[in-house]
Order: C-alpha cells, then structure tokens, then sequence
C-alpha cells in the first residue's frame, strides 16, 4: 500500500490521517457539501469531494467514493465505522476496482455482518445465546409472533448495523408496530438497509464486548475485553478497557467464543464480538462487528497496539506475530457528543465558539472538530472521545475528574455535563459494578440542567491582510492564499467561500447567534432542535395525555419523538413527513 482512501469522515477519519502518517502512506480524504472545512478534509493529504447534503447523497454513495479513490490514484481504502464499513457489497465493489479492502473478506461480512446469520455461526460453536428469530422479520407482525413464543421484552434490531442504530426495545405488545417502523427507518437512514430481526431482550444486562485481530494466516488475538454498559438508546456514551468486575470463568468464556467464531467464520482484520451479561451472570452472544470500534482508543492504551497500523499490516498479508497480549492499566473512553444531557440527550447540532481540551499525564483526544467549526445535523452527534488512562481503574478515574473538568467547549451542549457526574456516581465507580445498558433512562438521577448557553460565531471583526480560499478543480479540494477581498464574501461551506469559510465552516455571527434547543411554551410545542419529520402520529382534534407523541424527528442520525408537554387537544399541526423545520418551529398547539 502507498495511498489510503478514507471513505468515512469525522474523529475517525482523523484517527486514520494520523495512523497513515505514521505509517509513511499518503491518505485521501473525501466529503460532502457541509464538511468541506471539516478537520479530516485539511489534515488529508489530499481531498475529493463527493458532493451532496445527506449521507446518501455521499458517504453511502459508493459509486462516488470508487470514483475518488479512482481519481486521488488511491491503491488502498479504509473504511473507517457506520457508513458502508460492514456492507459486503462497498468491500466487493472497492476489491473489484483493484484497490485493497482494509477490513474482513467480503464472505465475513455477510456471515457475521448479518446479525441472524452470526447467531447461527455462534450457535454452531456453542457459544451462549439469548432466543431470537432465525432470520430478519419481514413486519411487525412476525416480531409480533416472535414476542408470542419468546416473550416480552423483545428487541428489534437491524440486521446489518451497529452502533445502536436500528434498534428498539418493545416492552409491550402494542409498542411493537411502532418500534418495528422506527427500527428499520433508522436502518435505512444510517446503513442504507432496513432489514431487521428480533431476539428476546435481557432485562437490565451489562455489555461486554472482545477486541479481536485476526490475520490471513489463520491467527486470532484477543486484545483486551471491553465494557460499555453505559449506554443511551441503545448507544454507547462510555467504554473502558479492560472490562472491570468480571469472573475468571466469565473473561474466559467471552474470549473462547470469540475466538471460535471468529474462526469459523474466516475472519481476517479487525473485530468485535459483543455480550451481553444479565443480572444473574449469564453471558449471552448478541453480535459481532465486523469493523473498527469508537471505542478501539482504550484497548490501544492498555496493551500497547495501535489498532489501525495492525489493519494495514493484515490487509498487506502480514501476520500478526503475537498472541494475546499483557494488558497494562486501565483505561476510560467518554464520547463528547453534540447532546443535550438536560433534555434526554438531545442532539443539538451548532456552532463551536470555545474548544479547550485537557492534557496532563494520561490524557488522549480523539476529536473530528475544534473552535470555529459547526457540527451539523446531518450527521452524528460525535465531535470527539476523550481517553484517559491510569495505572489502575481508580487512578483512571481520579484523572478523568481532572480532565472531565479542564474541558472547556462553549456555543452548543455537549455530554461533558454528564460525564462530570458519573464519576462520582457509587453505581459507576464502585463494587459491586451497578450500571446497566439502560441505566441512564431508568437508574440515573443526576439532576443534569438543561443548556442554556446561545450558539455564536467566532469574532470576525480583524481584517487580514491575506486570506485563504477554498476552490474545487477536477472535484479535488484546493485551497490558495490571495489578497484579502479578492476572494468575495463567500457563504460557509460552500466552494470558493472567503474568510469564514476557512475557518472552518463558521455561520456568520446573526446565523450562528441562535438559542440551542427548544421548549414547549403554553399551548405551543416547538420543536427543539432542526431536523426531519420522518413520522406523525397524533392529528388535529386528537386528545392527548401528557408524555404521548405527537410527531418523530430525526436529527444526527437518530428518531427522537416530541411528545405532548401536556394533557390537551391537538389543533393547527402545521407539519408533514419529509418536512425539515428548524429549531423553534412550531409542531402545534396543545389547548
């Protein structure tokens, strides 16, 4: 390999740059309308655009990437996580155009990318499982039947995603239609594929899951066991490295199942496989991801092996030369998400005004963002992971609180307000180990208060004498310095924009200056954030209770339901499906 192509955006394509440049290879950023400042496009080497709004429209669209990695001369592409990093067809398309795949063989993908076919492989290998369904659900009503046989709570899963997405909990019988339709428009929104199967949920479990690298030679490595039971929908906030208050037989068997599926599958790269354990100890299979993890960084600090490099060694054809490797410390990964802890986690896309991270011994950051730069909707909410390590899990979390609070991001809300709590709270911190993968919306009461701080941007007031000017030659992103004023006033984000936009796709200051979030005021619900009706569900002369939906939004990739903020009679709603409304829109009034 020369010339690595990262088909993937934000902190970890960053992560990517930076592990080719250490490795000696050129990389190759692409991106979309919005990101065309972002700091994975200026840190590349090089970038191509590949146009568009949405994640359809770029990083899902693989005819578009084929064809920049074509253009940059590109030998090799990374796909980085989400996206088309677990879709077999994308590694087929990228191994069929001459370029080495650096990821699982296309047939591994298929076999454990699908969740329904991993459960089988599992199975075969005696792996402990929960129930579930022998093959993705065609509709609410065979999850339905599944719920039947199996029983209550059940969960509804895409069956080639990850990260949380496409997936729903039905508690009730009645909630199985709507969380079905949820799961799989978030399926489709996030992976570009709405199948969905249903397996029996584990009441209050902990997640655990396996690092694994596997090589072309028939070598499996655990690197180290994971948790992230600190979850919210379903989607981790905090993971740590090695998985703490475990049983020897229980680190034992998660790392032989894993091996052994891994192995019958013909795994090659890096993976997880994922656990979960209920409340009585039981370790139950739940999936395997067939890819890179946000939370790689952890495993990285506690045993010494930089993930990303071992994928370029395997996809070259080299073996990986150890075994299990000596872990060393322990290590904490917190996720700062563009979030609002005070409203449910919120995503609230914005405008960074302030961005000073912490440092000091034991502190790493993984970020895709800095001051100046705007996390927009139409993507994740994940601006960077903050990791931190000691030489055990207390000292980890006595420098976490000193991290935790050097942090200083201002102009949006972000999960630091919680992050700042939890390591104080005894259910996190201490034996016995309390947290659970929804703990958060049931357990936790951290009495978080809502953000109330405006979103503006950077003082554009000085003048310069030179500025920098963004321009697209061929669809590669170049950028020229010239005398201040020759480049025009151009708009942020947009090709040939002036000053502002090089300074990383700000909004001008009466743009920006807006309050972050939304309320419910009287009789009016607004909407507390911009993003896409993507459901309705009550209409005008409906009586509603207090806490029953009206309307599902989708912003940052996730459904987020505006319920009723109290008991009333529906009347004037102003929205239909597909609609964008922005932050303050009014949905209807409640009377």
């Amino acid at each position: 390999m020369r010339k690595v192509l990262i088909a993937n955006r934000g902190e970890i394509a960053v992560r990517i740059v930076r592990a080719c440049r250490d490795a000696g290879l050129a990389s190759v950023a692409v991106y979309g309308d919005t990101d065309i400042h972002a700091l994975h496009v200026t840190m590349a080497d090089e970038a191509f655009a590949l146009g568009g709004q949405t994640a359809a429209e770029s990083y899902l669209d693989s005819a578009k990437i084929i064809k920049a990695a074509k253009a940059a001369g590109a030998d090799a592409l990374h796909p980085g996580y989400g996206f088309l990093a677990e879709n077999a067809g994308f590694a087929r398309q990228v191994m069929d155009a001459g370029l080495t795949w650096i990821g699982p063989p296309p047939e591994a993908i298929d076999a454990l990318g699908d969740k329904a076919s991993a459960r089988h492989i599992a199975q075969s290998v005696g792996a402990p499982l929960a129930a579930g369904t022998e093959g993705p659900v065609a509709s609410a009503a065979e999850a339905a039947a599944f719920a039947r046989e199996a029983g209550l709570p059940i969960a509804i899963k895409a069956a080639y995603g990850g990260g949380g997405r496409g997936l729903k909990v039905a508690w009730h019988a009645d909630e199985i239609p709507q969380q079905f339709d949820s799961a799989v428009r978030e399926a489709v929104a996030a992976f570009g594929r709405g199948e969905c199967f249903a397996e029996r949920y584990l009441e209050r479990p902990r997640h655990v899951e396996t690092q694994c690298l596997a090589d072309m030679h028939g070598n499996v490595v655990i690197v180290s066991t994971r948790d992230c039971s600190l979850q919210r929908r379903h989607q981790k906030v905090v993971e740590e490295a090695p998985a703490p208050f475990l049983t020897a037989e229980q680190d034992k068997l998660l790392r032989e199942s894993s091996a052994a599926i891994l192995r019958a599958a013909g795994y090659v790269g890096a993976g997880t496989c994922e656990f979960l354990i209920g409340q009585d100890g039981t370790v139950s299979f739940l999936e395997v991801n067939t890819r890179l993890q946000v939370e790689h960084p952890v495993t990285e600090e506690v045993s010494g092996i930089d993930l990303v490099r071992e994928m370029f060694r395997i996809a070259d054809g080299q073996a990986l030369g150890y075994g299990d490797p000596e872990l060393r410390g322990h290590s904490i990964e917190y996720r700062i998400n563009a979030e609002d802890p005070g409203r449910r986690f919120m995503p609230a896309p914005g405008t960074i005004t302030t961005w000073r991270p912490p440092s000091g011994p034991g502190v790493r950051l993984d970020a895709g963002y800095t001051a100046g730069m705007t996390v927009p909707r139409e993507f994740d909410s994940l601006m960077a992971k903050l990791i931190v390590t000691g030489a055990n899990r207390e000292q980890a979390l006595e420098r976490s609180r000193r991290a935790l609070a050097e942090f200083e991001v201002e102009g949006l809300p972000t999960t630091l307000a919680f992050h700042r709590v939890v390591v104080n709270n005894p259910a996190f911190i201490r034996s016995p180990f309390a947290v659970h993968t929804t703990w958060i919306e049931n357990d936790f009461a951290g009495g978080i208060p809502r953000y109330t701080g405006t979103s503006a941007g950077p003082d554009e007031t000085a003048e310069p004498d030179r500025e920098r000017i963004t321009v697209e030659v061929g669809g590669k992103r170049l950028e020229i310095t010239v005398p201040a004023g020759l480049g025009g006033i151009g708009t942020a984000g947009a090709p040939g924009a002036g000053r502002g936009a090089a300074a990383g796709g700000t909004r001008s200051r009466s743009a920006a200056r807006r309050k972050s979030g939304g309320s419910a005021g009287g009789n009016a619900l607004t909407s507390p954030m911009q993003g896409t009706i993507v459901k309705i569900v009550a209409a005008d002369g409906q009586a509603l209770s207090e806490g029953d939906t009206i309307v599902v939004l989708e912003a940052m990739k996730m459904e987020q339901p505006l319920t009723a903020h109290k008991d009333g009679t529906v009347s004037n709603l102003a929205v239909e499906v597909g609609q964008t409304v922005a932050a303050g829109t009014v949905i209807c009034q409640l009377t």
